[in-house]
């Protein structure tokens, strides 16, 4: 009776060993399929980009106030220009 304890806290023992190798295994797996797809989206390449104001446009439209200047200042910035 005794052995058949053994037995069963050994094969205990492997299952618990065999599950904690797997975890890390599949982990280490996962890390470097995370870090393959996020090395693709690197860009090191900005797209030129142009000074603000009427002079730096290459088509300037005819009417251009206050307004229009403070927005072309504040591109591409989620706030509103404060004197909207």
């Amino acid at each position: 009776m005794a052995y058949a304890k053994t037995g069963t806290h050994e094969r205990q023992g492997r299952g618990s060993a065999l599950m904690l190798t797997s975890a890390v295994v599949l982990g280490a797996f996962g890390a470097l399929a995370v870090r393959h797809l996020m090395s693709g989206r690197r860009s090191t390449h900005y797209p030129e980009v142009r000074q603000a104001g009427r002079d730096a446009m290459r088509d300037p439209p005819r009417d251009w106030d206050r307004l229009d200047e403070t927005l072309d200042e504040s591109f591409p910035a989620s706030d509103p220009p404060a004197t909207y």
